[in-house]
């Protein structure tokens, strides 16, 4: 039985297409687009952006090992809430996903309970330790599309530049988790006038930027794919923008809380643990730097990086706290402002929210061509709501975006052609069916 979204803008980068027409939908593919399509199902997508659905290439399920913080389950329905149709699921899980068998349990968990596509990623040394290199071909043979040790840095540079050789055997990208331990040590927040001013010890941005020259170098020596997972600082733009230039195959993504906030938010917030995060949130500066060179290019992609912690970890003194925040749900509302301000187009917002991800870890997805899996996000870019962290699908509540009045949100999220998540003002006014 055929569905026609009707009416919508469908904005697909990929196939050139940015115009107001419909999109048919059968046995979970898209059929084709254009004006005038019937069908047995109509879905009024009047005013709606009709998109690719979103990939989030770094998120944290917490599954398994850590469910009391979030399960593939919720995850994923916190995904499809904020417009994702598939998501990449880190692997510093408890065990970690360094073996064929963990992954097995992730693949299978998300057979059974996920609402839409998830993707292990897996851990490129054991344990998460940099010392020993982990079972990256029985991995791969089981489903991981990328390696990293995300949560820390192997800071053997011996270990990365074997990790990147095999990586490139098995044809996985390395995301990179760009943090000199020696340079951050006990910092938890951005070394600067706020970190002066609250009392609190800093991570300076070079922590972050010798660990990406590094595995930038290391990239061109083995040939690998490199991702720079979360950048923060001016200086890592200046160096990813000048390995792209020489050609090295560098990618990078940037967080929307990144995008969104600085350490000024920490003077103005004082101590809350929600604007916690690694790596910490830096100045106006960097801010700047990120949004440019995200409209130019030297950054690919935007993820989340969700991570979600309950009360107890995140309800203590400061230094104590766990780093990370929330993102699955908000992530592109707060992408929005930035083409509400006119600094992205809707076609860029798609580029480096499901293109650019699908692209680098070689997954499906990020088109709306014929013949394609039917993931489809409908949009309403016009629509304002205030964030309410108890009414998030997420298992955990770890957002300083509490009480913020956001502008766009999914409205309804399409998983091969099944509804996985609409809106509950939306659907009042639309009969929608899976």
């Amino acid at each position: 039985m055929s569905r026609i979204i009707k009416g919508g803008r469908v904005i697909d980068p990929a196939n050139g297409i940015d115009r107001v027409c419909d999109l048919e939908i059968d046995k979970g593919r898209i059929v084709r687009t254009g004006r005038g399509l019937s069908g047995e199902r109509v879905v009024d997508a009047n005013g709606l952006w009709v998109l690719p659905g979103l990939i989030d290439m770094h998120v944290h399920l917490r599954e398994p090992g850590y469910e009391y913080k979030e399960t593939i389950e919720t995850g994923s329905r916190a995904a499809a809430a904020g417009g994702f149709t598939a998501v990449a699921c880190m692997a510093n899980t408890d065990p970690v996903n360094d073996n064929g068998s963990v992954t097995d349990f992730i693949v299978s968990q998300a057979r059974r309970y996920a609402a839409v596509r998830i993707y292990p990623i897996g851990a490129m040394t054991e344990g998460l330790k940099g010392e020993q290199l982990a079972e990256i071909g029985e991995m791969k043979t089981r489903g991981v599309v990328a390696l990293s040790d995300d949560g820390t840095t192997a800071m053997n540079a011996e270990v990365m530049r074997r990790g990147m050789e095999y990586a490139r055997t098995f044809g996985l990208p390395v995301i990179a988790h760009c943090d000199d331990l020696n340079l951050s040590r006990k910092g938890v927040v951005h070394e600067g006038a706020a970190s002066m001013r609250l009392g609190l010890p800093g991570i300076p941005d070079a922590a972050e930027a010798c660990i990406v020259a590094r595995d930038i170098l290391l990239a061109e020596l083995t040939g690998a794919a490199l991702h720079v997972a979360h950048v923060s600082s001016r200086r890592s733009v200046e160096l990813i923008r000048g390995a792209k230039e020489r050609g090295v195959a560098v990618t990078a993504e940037v967080t929307p809380h990144h995008l969104t906030l600085t350490d000024a938010a920490l003077l103005e917030y004082e101590y809350d643990t929600n604007l916690k995060v690694n790596p910490p949130l830096r100045t106006e500066a960097d801010r700047q730097s990120l949004i440019q060179g995200l409209c130019d290019g030297t950054l690919d992609a935007v993820a989340s990086d969700h991570a979600p912690h309950n009360i107890a970890e995140k309800e203590v003194e400061f230094e104590k706290a766990a780093f990370g925040m929330i993102g699955l749900e908000t992530s592109l509302s707060l992408l929005l402002r930035l083409v509400h301000a006119g600094t992205l187009t809707p076609a860029q917002l798609v580029q480096v929210m499901a293109v650019a991800p699908s692209r680098i870890l070689g997954v499906p997805g990020g088109t709306l061509g014929k013949g394609a899996d039917a993931d489809v996000a409908l949009v309403d870019p016009e629509r304002v709501f205030s964030v309410d962290a108890e009414t998030l699908l997420s298992r955990s509540r770890n957002t300083p975006f509490g009480g913020w009045e956001l502008k766009g949100k999914a409205v309804c999220t399409l998983h091969r052609g099944k509804t996985v998540y609409a809106d509950r003002e939306w659907k009042k006014q639309h009969k929608v069916s899976s």
